[in-house]
């Protein structure tokens, strides 16, 4: 791919209409029957995995409610209210998710600007993205006490339109237990044109009272054929057999399937790194052909370089245990248990018998320990020659 990050951001032009969300029909008609015939429970709790489309229905279904002029499967997306909600800055949608505590205060009305801009950058995000977004990676963000009190005094006044006021709370599992049971009160003692629309990705980690006053909506998985058809759709340089590889790869998350594509260009220079470890590792056991041990010690030296990077080489490791498993499950001649692009599969042909009950335990140790090594500042050097002798060995051992 030439372009990635074209590729990850090409989903920047979703409006968050019901139209717009990737699969999901059975949901999407749910709701808006649920609406029409005047069922709306209070609370609604939207579950699913990371990128199945949770929040996003979420979004859609409050912009479906609010619009002027609904149809009988989305919202107008022309009226004002559709207007705002294109923005986000419909004034009775108040947004609530986890933060990093700062000399300003740890509510989200102080990070709300953010919120907005990511929901319009990357309309399938991740706690990561939010993560990378506040600039806080590696640090926990929370829903704290504060901010159920800046809840119960939006809750109290009357709404800016007569419809709704409508509060989507993103991953309310990150709420501190103090939080959460204030918000409690205001689940079991409802306010009148009051929405509360909960997202989470492990409802589990909710208190059992919450959960025991909320309409749970199960998000499911995205049907692989949704994924490669909206890749194919936004970017004309994928093609088919791409898209459906990623969206195999992506086991239903659309934030994986755009993750896969940006880190697909990464991808194709660890395979060739993996495949001429693999190679000249057989020719060695083999063939005995002292060449190709040449040339694994340049490999190795090359890999090692401190230009390449620790990460890299982290990730490197990474990927090669991840191909050492795939291709001892592809001797089981089970696709669908595969997870491989097309060149990746084209590969394993021919090396995948080479990874056997007899070594495969080994070789994923070997890669493990290394990259331990490698995170621990171990001479890169060494560590990655010591791995092509090793590999030479456990080739043999077949």
């Amino acid at each position: 791919m030439q372009d990635i990050k074209k590729q990850y951001n090409f989903c920047t032009n979703l409006k968050m209409l019901f139209r717009d969300i990737i699969g999901q029909n059975e949901i999407k008609h749910r709701l808006i029957h649920n609406y029409k015939s005047g069922k709306i429970a209070h609370a609604q709790l939207f579950t699913g995995k990371q990128g199945v489309g949770s929040f996003q229905l979420a979004l859609a279904f409050a912009q479906y409610i609010c619009c002027e002029n609904p149809s009988d499967e989305d919202a107008c997306g022309t009226c004002k209210s559709c207007k705002q909600f294109a923005q986000l800055v419909y004034p009775d949608l108040h947004f609530i998710f986890p933060v990093i505590k700062t000399t300003e205060g740890e509510t989200s009305d102080i990070f709300v600007k953010d919120f907005r801009e990511l929901i319009l950058e990357k309309p399938y995000f991740t706690i990561d993205d939010w993560h990378e977004k506040l600039g806080s990676e590696g640090k926990q963000s929370l829903i704290y006490e504060k901010e159920s009190a800046s809840i119960i005094e939006k809750v109290s006044m009357k709404p800016f339109y007569d419809k709704f006021k409508i509060f989507i709370i993103w991953l309310p599992e990150r709420m501190n237990t103090t939080c959460a049971n204030k918000i409690l009160k205001v689940l079991e003692e409802p306010y009148p044109q009051t929405l509360f629309l909960l997202v989470s990705e492990e409802p589990e980690l909710l208190l059992s009272t919450i959960l025991s006053r909320v309409q749970q909506i199960p998000v499911p998985l995205i049907a692989e054929s949704n994924i490669a058809a909206a890749l194919l759709k936004q970017d004309e340089e994928i093609s088919e057999q791409t898209a459906n590889d990623i969206a195999h790869i992506a086991c239903g998350s659309y934030s994986k399937a755009l993750q896969a594509l940006q880190t697909n260009s990464n991808t194709q220079v660890y395979f060739e790194s993996f495949k001429a470890l693999m190679r000249n590792a057989w020719l060695v056991a083999e063939k005995q052909d002292y060449d190709a041990l040449v040339t694994l010690r340049k490999w190795s030296l090359e890999i090692a370089d401190s230009k390449v990077g620790r990460e890299r080489q982290c990730a490197f490791l990474q990927y090669c245990q991840n191909s050492i498993r795939e291709n001892y499950i592809f001797n089981y001649q089970q696709s669908e248990l595969n997870y491989q692009m097309q060149d990746e599969r084209e590969f394993s042909t021919r090396f995948a018998r080479f990874i056997t009950e007899k070594n495969v335990e080994k070789m994923m140790e070997l890669f493990s320990r290394s990259e331990e090594q490698i995170r621990q500042n171990g001479n890169a050097k060494i560590v990655f020659f010591y791995l092509c002798l090793e590999i030479i060995v456990l080739i043999k051992q077949k």
